[in-house]
This record gives structure tokens, sequence and C-alpha cells, in this order.
């Protein structure tokens, strides 16, 4: 374990902003912060750090890897993360809560935002307030996990469909994910093509966005992860047969390629078919002023505005209909709609509400929390 100093500059608080916390951020252990390529929650953790050192708050971070945030404090659980091991071996995730617990101690925080899996275990003999971001799903052992804690640890929800799930868990608030809307490109003028961007599974309807753009008369374009075997057994059987002339794939998205399409597609596909809790590719393809096409399920009426931002169906067989109305919407609205609802410094106030509710001991906090949703 090392702890190095950081010292960003432009860390002065906002005008208004609550006063400052001093907050212990535990990442998970297997990638750095921010992450190079995979790592969707690594992403999140590093961009709310910065957020929050940028709102004038002191920032612990607890990582592998070196720092690579705002954050003004770095403890390093390993020089390099053990990526090779995630799925293999529980063994990183036990030393890092270890070694998370012993640097804590030697801060003076007024609360701990633990975003590992082993961590909150515990948050039962800290003197402050710990909080954890439900990044996954609520159901089976996942949930009971976290059940079998009790009140020793605050959920954070990314969505109120995620709530919905396990109403039972000790829920504090909901706080959505967010995307740096500046660095999606805007474009008021698309092209004549769909997208589809996301992991080949059943759940994620790749095949029932090609089967909608095909009966709306529309050319399709599918960008997304295709690695594991269950993805491959899905796209040979399901995803393949049904490309051609109007519908292509173009492998894995990185971030440059992802913005492109994003940019430039006149509608996003997202015929989900499972209760996701959070759908990022919708925030990503809102910021750049690219309506959504999707299925009422998990969160998408939280994320898309129908009507504004998107067009929401209740039923796959409906988006045929739906594409036409949704390209005839004001890009500019839809990237409106995205910087209000899903930039980053509106996730770190919602964090930030939550944090000062906890620490001030605020008797109505679900209300204050419903402030940041």
């Amino acid at each position: 374990m090392s702890i190095a100093p950081h010292s960003p500059e432009n860390t002065r608080a906002p005008e208004g902003s609550p006063r400052s916390l001093r907050i212990g951020m535990v990442a998970p252990p297997w990638f750095q912060i921010p992450p190079q390529g995979y790592g969707g929650t690594e992403a999140v953790v590093a961009a709310l750090a910065d957020q929050l050192a940028l709102r004038g708050h002191h920032v612990t971070l607890i990582s592998a890897g070196p720092n690579g945030t705002l954050a003004q404090e770095h403890v390093q659980v390993f020089e390099h993360p053990p990526s090779e091991l995630l799925g293999r071996s529980p063994m990183p995730e036990v030393i890092a809560a270890a070694e998370a617990a012993r640097a804590l101690q030697d801060f003076e925080l007024d609360i701990v935002h633990d975003h590992s899996l082993a961590g909150p275990l515990l948050a039962a003999g800290r003197r402050v307030p710990t909080v954890t971001t439900m990044h996954g799903p609520v159901s089976g052992l996942n949930g009971e996990y976290f059940r079998r804690l009790g009140t020793s640890v605050d959920i954070i929800a990314i969505s109120d469909a995620q709530r919905r799930q396990a109403p039972d868990l000790n829920w504090i608030g909901t706080v959505h994910n967010a995307v740096d809307v500046a660095s999606f490109p805007f474009t008021a003028t698309k092209e004549p093509f769909l997208l589809w961007l996301g992991r080949f599974s059943p759940d994620k309807g790749a095949h029932l966005a090609i089967d909608a753009a095909k009966a709306a008369g529309r050319r399709i374009v599918l960008a997304g992860k295709l690695n594991e075997a269950p993805e491959r057994e899905y796209f040979e059987a399901h995803v393949k047969p049904r490309l051609g002339q109007d519908a292509d794939y173009l492998g894995e998205a990185d971030a440059v390629l992802k913005r492109e399409l994003f940019s430039k597609a006149s509608a996003l596909l997202f015929p989900i078919q499972w209760e996701e809790p959070f759908g990022m590719v919708m925030a990503e393809a809102m910021a750049c002023g690219t309506p959504v096409v999707a299925t009422r399920r998990g969160s998408v009426p939280e994320v898309v505005c129908d009507g504004v931002s998107g067009i929401i169906v209740d039923d796959v067989s409906s988006m045929p209909e739906a594409i036409s109305r949704a390209e005839q919407l004001n890009p500019q609205h839809v990237r409106n709609w995205a910087e209000a609802c899903f930039d980053l410094p509106v996730m770190a106030e919602g964090y930030e509400r939550i944090y000062q509710a906890l620490v001030e001991g605020t008797a109505n906090i679900e209300d204050i929390a419903a402030q940041a949703a």
C-alpha cells in the first residue's frame, strides 16, 4: 500500500455550494481509475472523484494502479490492478478491503463511499457513515448480500426502477449515472441510418432492433461486445442471419467510434427486454442530440423524456412507427435534456446532497435525496 497526495488545479467550490466534506472513495480493485478500457463502475468512480474535488470537497481515493483523478489523496492497494484474476479469485477484493479499512483509519473523514464488493462488510465498525452505490443487479445473491448488511450501509440506487426490484433494502436515495456531455459531439443534421449499441444478449434485443429497422425501411448499424461464449452463440443464431445490405455489424466500438456513431445516427434503438437499472447508451446518444426509441422497461421512463428526447413504446411491434416520430424530434432539445439530467455535475450534486444529509443527520433525508434524483 502507498499513500500519495495529488494536487489538482481549480478545486475551488462553486459559489453557494454546501460546506466541504472529507470523503473516502473506495473503488473496486480490478482496474485503475479511470479505466483505460473496460470498467463501467471505475469510470463512474473517476468522474465522481473529479467532480467532488472540483466542488471543493477533499477526496481520498482508495484504488489499484496510479491515480488519474483529481482526488487530493490516493491510497494504492495494488501497484498493478489484478485484472487477470477478475472472475477467477475473490482474493483481490478481500485484500483491497483490508487495506482500505486500515488506510481509512489514518484519515479524518466525514463519510465513506464504497463502490467495492467486499468493502461494505467493514462498515459496521466505522464511526462515520458508509454509503454504497448499487452498480449491479439487485436480484439473487447480490441483493441478498446487501440485505444481510442491514443498516450498516446506506444504499444509493442508480434508478427508481432498480429500487422497485428490492424495496426492502436499506435505500437512502437515487442518483442517476451520468456522462461527460461536453465530450460527446452534437450534430443537428443526422445521417439516414439507425444505431444499436451494446452487449450481444437476448436481453439487449439486437435482433429486435434489426427487425424494427427493416420494418421501418431504414438501414441499421450495430456495434457491440462479442467475445464471451453466450454472446457469440446469440449472435450466430439470431443476429448474423439478419445482417445484410440494410444491417451492418461494425465490431466493438471504442470511445472514438462510439461518439461518431451516436452523433450521426438518426436514432438509437433500445428494445430492452429486461428491467435494466440504467442504460448508459441512452444518455450517451442523447448527449449527441440523437433521440432514443426504447421499450418501456427498467429505467427507460426515467432516462428518456417521451416526445422530447425520444419515443417510448410498450411493445417492439410499435417501434417502426415510433422511429419516424423520433426522427422528427429536435436534436437540440434532445441534447438539452441530456445536459439537464445526465451531465456529470448533476450526478455529483445528487451524491453531494445525500452525503450532506447523512453527515448532518437531516431528518427528511428521502426528500433531500429525491431532489437529486
